[in-house]
């Protein structure tokens, strides 16, 4: 093998080519021109692991219709939607910011990675109906969410989408809508931002190249880079390291010998999906529907049935069906991985969470033992009328849900975005689940101010992320007065006309 080494010292390193490292380069590149930065992919695309299209649900994640972001009741006895606001408002970052991208010539043809789809919440049985019924009462008070439809009329949900309501007679069932959501390709985006950034002066991104070690140097890292279409081996130097690369992400932190990792163990959870393209029964359906997780299924595994437009052509999956496995990369990972993870600071709280989780454990054996029919049993309690022939199996993205210890205690990170930054703030790495890609603005923000502080504290830079994000800072989700509710209105049209969604 070659050894090749670098003199130049970057600004950034970004590790792997998913949603976070795009839109995480795309604004520092915006923000400050004379960055030196370069991106660098294991595989030979870009984006086909967590963020390719067939790998994730697609859904624009805003709190409308994902009924495990409000699973709690307060002492009323009211459904807490909390949570749902707080995602919609980060989710309204993330659409501003590509609409920037979109009206500045960064990236082209937003209907190529962002579609209008209604967002619909549908449940059966009367304990669900309540339940839903009161989370609409309390979501629909608050401007985000003041054009909500709900139903329990079995003839408008029919209207809504079809193939929910076929051959469901003499049973309670109702329905939330919302018009304003969004099916999302993050694979598309993150090329389109990637090429962008690929393109600018003092940038370079490179496919086929894993990064094998890091390590402390006098400048800040020393990166080893080997290529592998040519086994040739290189180190660049770097003051700052964003390790998005999904089921990746923990083992180079592992091997960065940060103490911030410690405690930290990875969870993968494979994933499939039924595929139908019938065009008759794709015409039918045109909403995602969520529908309530069943008993110990983790929340990446709450049934919803999308539709979907990729590969220039519209489609519907339903699933996720979650499976086990050890892999945390689908296409660059090894059988190895989880037990590699494995270290003596973390084998406690491994241990720990595997007892406390049996129940998990069982699912997911279950879940990958399933026959093609029972599969089918689980989708005709959202479309009843749907036969085997018209539907295939395929796999989906792997997710390494992040276990860490927290007072004490030892859990797993199912729902939100963990991110690791180290004391000194030169490497940041994103660990943990959903709605991770739909909040990638607010993550990547909140990342840049943390690592960025000398560059976030210059006024200059302040207006520029102001101009390309008017919400930025502007605290939306307690809008107060009508004026505040107006302006928020005007922004967001603006937005969804750009991006082709009105």
């Amino acid at each position: 093998m070659d050894l090749q080494k670098s003199d130049q010292i970057l600004d950034v390193v970004l590790i792997g080519s998913g949603v976070m490292s795009a839109n995480l380069g795309a604004l520092l590149k915006s923000i400050n021109s004379s960055l030196k930065i370069e991106l660098y992919e294991v595989t030979k695309e870009l984006s086909f692991e967590s963020s390719n299209g067939w790998n994730n649900a697609g859904t624009g994640h805003a709190g409308i219709c994902e009924l495990s972001y409000t699973p709690d009741r307060g002492p009323d006895g009211k459904v807490r939607v909390e949570k749902a606001i707080e995602i919609f408002e980060q989710f309204e970052l993330t659409k501003q910011f590509w609409a920037y991208a979109v009206n500045s010539g960064m990236i082209d043809d937003p209907s190529s990675f962002i579609n209008a789809v209604p967002h619909i919440s549908f449940v059966y049985g009367q304990e669900q109906v309540d339940f839903l019924k009161s989370r609409f009462e309390q979501m629909s008070k608050h401007p985000f969410f003041s054009e909500m439809e709900y139903s329990e009329d079995p003839e408008i949900i029919r209207d809504w989408a079809p193939l929910l309501m076929e051959e469901r007679e003499n049973m309670p069932v109702a329905a939330t809508r919302m018009r304003a959501g969004t099916d999302v390709n993050f694979g598309e985006l993150s090329r389109k931002l990637i090429s962008w950034l690929g393109n600018q002066k003092y940038c370079s991104v490179y496919t086929e190249n894993r990064v094998t070690d890091l390590n402390r140097c006098k400048e800040g890292w020393e990166v080893t880079i080997k290529d592998l279409a040519t086994n040739q081996i290189r180190k660049v130097k770097t003051k700052f390291i964003f390790i998005g690369a999904g089921g990746g992400s923990l083992p180079l932190l592992q091997k960065a010998g940060v103490p911030e990792i410690r405690g930290y163990g990875g969870f993968p959870i494979g994933g499939q999906w039924l595929v139908c393209d019938k065009p008759e029964i794709v015409k039918r359906h045109n909403a995602k529907v969520y529908g309530l997780s069943p008993g110990a299924a983790p929340t990446m595994a709450v049934p919803h049935l999308d539709s979907r437009w990729l590969e220039g052509k519209k489609t519907l999956l339903f699933g996720p069906y979650a499976a086990w496995t050890t892999k945390f990369l689908h296409r660059g990972g090894s059988f190895l991985d989880l037990f590699q993870s494995i270290k003596l600071h973390n084998v406690l709280t491994l241990i720990k969470v595997g007892v406390s989780n049996i129940p998990l454990v069982g699912y997911l054996i279950q879940q990958g033992l399933q026959s093609m029919s029972t599969r089918m049993k689980e989708l005709t309690n959202f479309y009843p009328e749907a036969k085997t022939e018209d539907w295939k199996l395929i796999d989906a993205g792997i997710r390494v849900q992040a276990i860490k210890k927290e007072d004490g205690d030892a859990g797993i990170v199912h729902f939100g975005t963990e991110v690791v930054t180290t004391e000194d703030k030169s490497v940041s790495a994103l660990l943990g689940a959903s709605p991770g890609a739909s909040v990638c603005v607010h993550i990547v923000l909140e990342v840049i101010q943390k690592c960025f502080p000398e560059e976030m504290n210059k006024e200059k830079t302040r207006d520029m992320i102001e101009e390309m994000i008017p919400v930025y800072g502007k605290n939306i989700s307690s809008l107060k007065n009508e004026d505040d509710i107006q302006r928020y209105k005007k922004w967001n049209n603006s937005a969804e006309s750009i991006l082709g969604l009105k």
